[in-house]
């Protein structure tokens, strides 16, 4: 045992090595994030956990800014929108036979934001804020960093060893978590050539360019989401909405790029990604920004797939691929929520997540497919109070007798809240500084609305995340190696051990 433990561990940090999987024995290939000591330390904790299962297929599922808080409030939602005890109610991530919790703080940062923990998921290092597959060694906004301090992502990897590759988002594909999967960039915020400014001239590459530019094997089978602008130019009136136009300054048009290649279709909306052929490889745009909320789907002028129908279909197609998939599933509009202050929106969208991780599960088998499910972080999101069991999770803090209790100031409170956002118990009238005010009798107000903006402490324009640890969820070969209290970046090493990957100087 301990001499297979020493050969695990080589493995895993930086020497050749042989490792098999159930598609056969892979070639050790180089990895340039191999000499960070953040990727070093979570291939030897990985190293340290032998496991002789090896997966086919890997699948992470993220819900973005999804805490510990959001899952249970989520889990008594989900069961109450049923009429069933919701505390007691089990959502698809509560099955998971294994879990762990991550340390989500970043190389520079105590709470992260989505760039720097996407990139801990998928390639393996704790970075810096604001950028995007790259290593802590590069300088945010320079753009010599691109290239010199990229770290490959899991996806990457794959693609190289011939797997299929796939990325399903409800945000902007082009937003940090997406991109992590494909991009390298020293800003996340440079997502359309329009938002590079001078860093154009310096060589930096803007994030929906390297999405259709993607030089990794035969490229990605698919890619799923929202953000048509950022791939249009200021020439072209988006589909759905003639007054809004493409945010693309240098006239190119990367959804009709990707279309003119061979075996490639572009579709933004649902019935063209029903029609559109098994064997193509789809850019699926289905709105101009991030997609609608779940809770405003239905109304969407160009029809809108929900995210358990993108993930069902992924998996159809990249199940195609003989020598197995990996793909990516993004809850990206949870986070969204929460910065807004509004809860009900973000459970809404946490139980969508869930019903997709469901698809998921559906579809696959554990003795072939790694699906592992995780948050990039958390957010400033309570639960609170003394309420009875069975009482509405959005609604009123309510007593024993069913009546609302009443805080000192002889006003009733929500069970659910933040610590901070635009749902201030303080204003902040234009130009003065901010005051307490008697806070807004909640008593004839209808908390449960899923637009309604919970209280929050301190007046922010939009709500921050948080930095406790958060949880991942493990189902498939090599899912015993989750357990206990782990660094983020550990994830990856996970993934890349159960597919085989092994690394050569």
């Amino acid at each position: 045992m301990v001499l297979r433990n020493l050969a695990l561990l080589l493995c895993s940090v930086s020497v050749a090595a042989c490792a098999t999987t159930a598609t056969g024995s892979r070639t050790p290939v180089a990895v340039p994030q191999g000499g960070d000591a953040y990727f070093q330390a979570a291939a030897q904790t990985v190293a340290s956990r032998p496991s002789a299962e090896r997966a086919r297929n890997v699948i992470i599922f993220i819900g973005d800014g999804m805490g510990v808080s959001t899952v249970t409030a989520a889990r008594i939602y989900a069961g109450q929108r049923l009429g069933q005890d919701g505390e007691s109610y089990n959502l698809t991530l509560d099955t998971f036979p294994h879990t762990a919790l991550s340390r989500t703080y970043g190389n520079d940062a105590q709470i992260s934001d989505s760039a720097p923990t996407a990139t801990a998921l998928l390639s393996g290092v704790k970075t810096n804020e604001g950028v995007i597959g790259v290593t802590a060694a590069s300088t945010p906004r320079r753009c010599e960093g691109q290239n010199a301090h990229a770290s490959r992502s899991i996806f990457e990897f794959a693609e190289a060893a011939g797997m299929a590759t796939g990325v399903v988002s409800t945000a902007r594909i082009t937003h940090a978590t997406p991109a992590a999967v494909y991009a390298h960039t020293p800003y996340r915020e440079w997502e359309a050539d329009s938002d590079l400014g001078g860093a154009a001239a310096q060589g930096c590459t803007d994030i929906a360019r390297q999405l259709i530019e993607w030089p990794e094997g035969d490229g990605l089978e698919l890619a799923y989401g929202g953000g048509r602008r950022n791939f249009l130019p200021t020439s072209v009136a988006d589909p759905e909405d003639a007054a809004a136009r493409g945010e693309r300054a240098d006239g190119r048009n990367l959804a009709d790029e990707w279309a003119q290649r061979p075996g490639r279709v572009y579709v933004w909306n649902s019935a063209q990604l029903a029609a559109a052929p098994a064997d193509a490889k789809v850019l699926g745009l289905f709105s101009y920004d991030h997609m609608a909320y779940e809770s405003a789907r239905a109304r969407d002028v160009g029809g809108e797939p929900s995210l358990a129908e993108l993930t069902a279909n992924a998996i159809t197609r990249l199940s195609n691929d003989p020598d197995g998939y990996v793909l990516l599933v993004e809850g990206g509009r949870i986070d969204h929520a929460h910065h807004e202050g509004r809860a009900g929106e973000a459970l809404s969208e946490t139980v969508a997540f869930d019903d997709a991780i469901r698809t998921a599960l559906a579809m696959t088998s554990r003795d072939d497919t790694l699906v592992v499910a995780t948050a990039d972080h958390s957010h400033t999101f309570s639960i609170s109070g003394y309420s009875p069991r069975g009482a509405p999770i959005l609604g009123l803090s309510l007593g024993d007798d069913g009546a609302p209790i009443l805080a000192a100031d002889r006003r009733p409170y929500t069970t659910l809240g933040y610590a901070n956002g635009p749902g201030s118990i303080y204003t902040v009238p234009e130009g003065q500084t901010a005051q307490p005010i008697l806070r807004p009798d909640l008593t004839n107000t209808d908390t449960q609305s899923l637009g309604f903006r919970q209280p929050s402490l301190v007046p922010l324009r939009s709500e921050t995340h948080g930095g406790e640890d958060v949880t991942i969820y493990a189902w498939g070969p090599s899912d015993d190696t989750i357990a206990g209290t782990l660094e983020e970046n550990v994830v990856f090493h996970v993934m890349a051990r159960a597919l085989g990957f092994s690394w050569a100087r």
